[in-house]
């Protein structure tokens, strides 16, 4: 089975991010995309949103971009995701600067943390469907050496994703242990977002 077997629709999907491993995880499932990053100010977003939960941030950093994109791309399918962590009453999300996410990554040293990961799908300025999907993931104990050698090493990638980390890459040496889909891990739940493609027959069922 090839991709144009599977993909229903004359234009290709619309990947309303710039994360690499949401890139990733697309293309290896086959799904013809282009990646279009929304133009959104997360913190204004956030800063919005009031005393919510990580889920409802998420949603809402979600629905942000796949929003943004949809207004430019009529009669597109446009999906937008967001992921931010939570451990204990505190939210996180993309780190601002190396420094803070040194702090992070001391702060989850030896700790368990949940990933919130959202994907909204739009098309015509409306959203069709939005889901939140979790993991829980325990860090073990880290040195201050550990730390400063691993942000040495991936550099600003460490202010990519919540976390501090991708999973994928260096960052498994952060992990005790994982509980929870690769996927929703990597920041794009594929088996809801697949079903609902599905649902709207932009994938052969």
């Amino acid at each position: 089975m090839t991709s144009a077997s599977l993909w229903r629709n004359d234009a290709p999907l619309i990947l309303a991010s710039k994360s690499a491993g949401r890139r990733q995880v697309l293309a290896q499932a086959g799904v013809p995309f282009e990646a279009r990053p929304a133009d959104v100010d997360e913190r204004a977003i956030e800063a919005g949103l009031g005393d919510v939960g990580p889920d409802a941030v998420a949603a809402a950093l979600a629905r942000a971009k796949a929003l943004a994109v949809s207004k430019e791309a009529p009669g597109r399918l446009v999906l937008g995701a967001d992921q931010v962590a939570s451990c204990g009453e505190r939210i996180f999300g993309k780190p601002e600067t190396l420094e803070k996410a040194a702090e992070l990554l001391r702060f989850l040293s030896a700790r368990r943390h949940r990933l919130h990961s959202a994907l909204a799908l739009a098309r015509d300025d409306a959203i069709l469907f939005e889901t939140v999907a979790h993991a829980d993931l325990t860090m073990r104990a880290l040195s201050d050496e550990f730390i400063d050698a691993y942000l040495e090493e991936i550099g600003e990638t460490a202010l990519t994703s919540a976390g501090a980390y991708q999973v994928e890459g260096l960052g498994a040496h952060l992990f005790e242990s994982v509980s929870g889909d690769h996927w929703t891990i990597m920041g794009l739940p594929v088996l809801p977002l697949f079903d609902a493609l599905r649902r709207f027959g932009a994938l052969t069922a």
